[in-house]
């Protein structure tokens, strides 16, 4: 890794060392027992977790980062079928997509093959998985199921297989280790929910849409946003982008992090729950820590390989 990766890594170790320093503070303060101080205690404790693990993975390889995603895509889609409705028809479907789709292609992505990974899911596996659930001869809702089913593949497996498929990239010039292109788009993504939570609590006072998620704000999204590029910034000698084009692609990911996290929020609303999960401490599933990753990654992947990656 370049040195500017471990740069970063202090700086973020900073972070969470004020962080968890502050919780201590609030601790003794307002007691344990608070809500707010356990939160915060909580999503302190899971992001030193997170940063260790995502900086062992990229420090070992593409093998071991594509292993990484692989399981979180896997506890994603276990998060989303589980809240989502479905029946004995549905078997075969759900087979081919947790033992067939989900393997499939992240082996394709372990070969180098990113082009074939592009159309796998969207062109074969759309018609594939609908094909096999017309065998059971069971109509009922069967539009909504397999649309179901088409959503979690694509957000928790398709969508989050594009952020490890930047390490498959190809660069002109000097920039020869893309981990920390990875890092780059992990630090935007998620300092992006943390500013615009931080902002919000502080500053929120007019409501984004209140009948999705009650806890944005205008005032977190704005100045988190804002806050998130500014890093992106700083942050430009993570990647083959100049200050200028760190800055656009930064904006770019923001804003697609922000409607995944919405728009998720929203299927979460519509299926009467808070949290996708509980097996992140203080964050919810593994699928409310990824949601903005997932429609972040393939658009930052796509702009990235076209505008900048060797063809």
């Amino acid at each position: 890794m370049p040195h500017v990766f471990w740069m970063t890594l202090i700086g973020v170790l900073g972070l969470l060392c004020i962080s968890t320093a502050t919780g201590a503070v609030l601790r003794a303060r307002m007691g344990a027992g608070n809500p707010l101080v356990r939160n915060l205690n909580e999503r302190t404790a899971t992001w030193r977790l997170m940063i260790a693990v995502v900086t062992v993975a990229l420090s070992l390889g593409t093998g071991a980062t594509l292993v990484l995603f692989f399981l979180c895509s896997f506890l994603a889609l276990r998060e989303f079928m589980t809240l989502t409705p479905t029946k004995p028809a549905d078997y075969w479907p759900l087979v081919l997509t947790y033992y067939v789709v989900l393997p499939a292609q992240y082996v394709i992505l372990a070969f180098n093959w990113w082009a074939l990974a592009a159309i796998f899911i969207p062109v074969y596996v759309f018609g594939g998985l609908a094909s096999a659930a017309s065998f059971s001869q069971d109509t009922e809702d069967f539009l909504e199921r397999n649309a179901t089913i088409n959503w979690a593949v694509m957000v928790c497996i398709y969508s989050l297989s594009h952020a490890p498929a930047l390490l498959l990239l190809k660069f002109p010039g000097h920039f020869s280790n893309n981990g920390p292109l990875l890092f780059f788009l992990l630090l935007v993504v998620q300092s992006s929910d943390v500013f615009q939570y931080v902002c919000g609590r502080l500053w929120g006072k007019h409501k984004l849409a209140p009948l999705v998620s009650a806890s944005r704000t205008w005032e977190g999204l704005l100045g988190g946003g804002a806050l998130a590029i500014g890093l992106g910034t700083l942050l430009h000698g993570l990647t083959p982008f100049n200050v200028w084009q760190a800055a656009g692609m930064s904006a770019v990911t923001v804003v697609a992090g922000f409607f995944g996290g919405f728009v998720l929020s929203a299927v979460k609303r519509s299926l009467g729950a808070k949290d996708w999960g509980h097996l992140v401490a203080g964050h919810g599933g593994m699928l409310d820590r990824v949601d903005s990753i997932c429609f972040a990654a393939p658009i930052f992947f796509h702009l990235t390989r076209f505008f900048f990656a060797q063809s």
